[in-house]
């Protein structure tokens, strides 16, 4: 089965439909599909219900698509980067469901591996935990989280092969991994893209039977914050 598609446009034909659930990857701005991206706001999909855990910045990356109201709702861990994701949610025009960091990146992952359900100490007590069952182990509270499986993941990687096993840089590696099999299509970005059998298998990070399509595609290496030291 080809998996290499021209563009990005073409690589989500057939697959973005109105009210779906995306599974955006990338830490800050570090291993974000900005490229996929830009073909969702394209095309106009809308009321999705979009999982990432901050949603780009403002001007690039989810940020696109709050710009235009394409997202209905968003599954997220932090804010602080996206002055119109706050802004939205404080006005009551986005729903927000707020997961702790590593819990949401566990639900991906669970939903990625076939595990409906798993129970964890973090927000108990709290109002994270609000409608949740919880439950006792060991004398300490728990709930119980739900995994998450998208529509459509789309995912950036540094390198990959024809057949879409992965590599990915650094600070990409957070929720990229995990994105990529929770999709029910998983659709990458590919930075260098090389021919099967040119990957050191060790150094591959999502196999490529997790994903469906692939477009080569270059990185803009923006700055999220830039800090300097002022001169003597």
């Amino acid at each position: 089965m080809k998996k290499v598609y021209p563009d990005a446009k073409s690589a989500l034909d057939g697959v973005l439909k109105d009210g779906m659930m995306i599974m955006a990857a990338g830490f800050g701005l570090c291993g974000m599909p900005a490229t996929l991206i830009e073909a969702i706001r394209d095309s106009g999909v809308k009321n999705l219900t979009c999982v990432s855990n901050n949603a780009g910045i403002d001007g690039a990356g989810l940020g696109l698509l709050l710009e235009t109201r394409q997202i209905k709702k968003m599954i997220a861990s932090y804010v602080g980067e996206n002055k119109l994701f706050a802004q939205q949610f404080l006005a009551g025009e986005l729903e927000i469901e707020f997961n702790p960091q590593g819990t949401m990146s566990e639900r991906i992952r669970a939903g990625g591996a076939g595990i409906a359900a798993f129970y964890t100490k973090t927000g108990a007590g709290t109002d994270i935990a609000k409608g949740k069952e919880e439950r006792i182990f060991n004398g300490e509270r728990y709930i119980m989280e739900t995994g998450l499986v998208a529509d459509l993941s789309v995912v950036h990687a540094w390198k990959g092969d024809t057949e879409g096993n992965l590599v990915y840089r650094k600070t990409a590696r957070n929720f990229n991994p995990m994105m990529a099999t929770a999709g029910r299509v998983t659709v990458a970005e590919v930075e260098h893209l090389v021919q099967p059998g040119e990957l050191d298998g060790d150094m591959v990070h999502t196999p490529g039977i997790y994903v469906q399509r692939i477009i080569h595609t270059t990185a803009e290496k923006r700055i999220e914050q830039r800090t300097v030291r002022k001169r003597a």
